[in-house]
């Protein structure tokens, strides 16, 4: 099983990380959908001067590896219009690959577990909502790592859209 976060900002974001969501379980070979979690919406971490974000998180059952599976989500992205402007900028979609079941991965083009995920409230609080038991490689459970967060992006008292 892999954990895939989704975020969008850009070109209505909320259909965009729902369209996404659907691609996840019909447009990757070897690959279904498990579970989606609702959608969030934060504030933008790095440039201020941009839109709010829409964020979730999907679990995945899939025959391919980590690699492959980066690929097609890649592919996703450039799919549904993805233009990298800036850093941590305005994007329609990205999709990251967060876990990929127990494995630990350090390559140029892959870190898993993903290197900013416990520092980031809008990947753990979806990704807790539909597995807050799933371990986190080298840290512990997805429920633990969201109740240690000092930062939060997710606005105050925020319901899921």
């Amino acid at each position: 099983m892999a954990a895939i976060g989704l975020g969008s900002n850009l070109s209505n974001p909320a259909e965009q990380v729902r369209k996404a969501l659907h691609a996840l379980g019909s447009a990757i070979a070897q690959t279904r959908l498990i579970k989606a979690s609702s959608l969030y919406v934060s504030k933008p971490q790095g440039p201020a001067d941009q839109p709010d974000y829409v964020n979730a998180c999907a679990l995945v059952e899939t025959h391919l590896s980590a690699e492959q599976l980066l690929q097609q989500l890649q592919r996703l992205e450039t799919l549904q219009g993805k233009i990298k402007y800036r850093h941590w900028g305005e994007r329609v979609i990205d999709l990251d690959l967060l876990l990929y079941g127990e494995a630990v991965i350090d390559l140029p083009h892959l870190q898993v577990p993903h290197p900013w995920m416990t520092r980031r409230d809008f990947v753990l609080k979806p990704l807790a909502e539909i597995a807050p038991h799933l371990t986190i490689p080298g840290v512990g459970r997805v429920i633990e790592a969201l109740q240690a967060l000092d930062e939060t992006y997710l606005y105050e008292n925020e319901r899921p859209l």
